[in-house]
């Protein structure tokens, strides 16, 4: 892993964050996977609900790296560790604070799905993500619901037959009532 993602992620140093990005993208381009997967680690720590610093860190972390898989392209080769992170957040609480606020899980979920679901037309990427996109539309927050929902309706017109094994759980969260949904 690139030195300065290394130090960033094992100290959770948000003062160092931030130089992240004076990194160009081909010095951290073989780092990405990796650091995805210490993010995931990170993210799913006890603690990190309530840890501000370890949150704004991973903010970062994932706003840097998915800036570079879009500007590389490189979704096919980062897909795995994406979705591996990704799905992740399925495993914690999705649901806004009464602040109408998004979780930290959900923040980290949002900027994802954007990232790979972007590539509506990549079948390999879909494959990996789509199993993963139909399991966030049970779980409530209705504005990765709605986000949800257009990207899915994206990938069902390049790929229909990648939506197709999962059409009773996205029937099951129309009749639930998330009419966003309604393609």
């Amino acid at each position: 892993m690139h030195q300065l993602f290394a130090l960033v992620l094992a100290q959770k140093d948000l003062s160092r964050a931030g130089d992240l990005f004076s990194l160009e993208d081909a010095e951290i381009e073989g780092s990405l996977s990796e650091a995805l997967e210490q993010i995931r680690i990170i993210s799913s720590s006890a603690d990190y609900q309530t840890n501000d610093n370890d949150q704004a860190v991973v903010e970062i972390c994932v706003t840097r790296i998915t800036a570079a898989i879009r500007e590389n392209a490189s979704i096919e080769r980062h897909g795995r560790a994406l979705v591996a992170l990704w799905e992740s957040c399925l495993e914690h609480n999705l649901q806004p604070s009464g602040r109408d606020e998004d979780t930290p899980h959900a923040k980290i979920a949002s900027d994802i799905m954007s990232c790979i679901l972007q590539n509506y037309n990549r079948a390999a990427v879909m494959a990996l993500a789509v199993p993963v996109a139909v399991k966030f539309l049970q779980r409530g927050n209705k504005e990765l619901c709605r986000n949800m929902s257009s990207y899915l309706s994206l990938a069902a017109i390049a790929k229909a037959d990648l939506l197709a094994e999962h059409t009773d759980t996205i029937v099951k969260s129309v009749l639930q009532g998330t009419n966003t949904l309604r393609f």
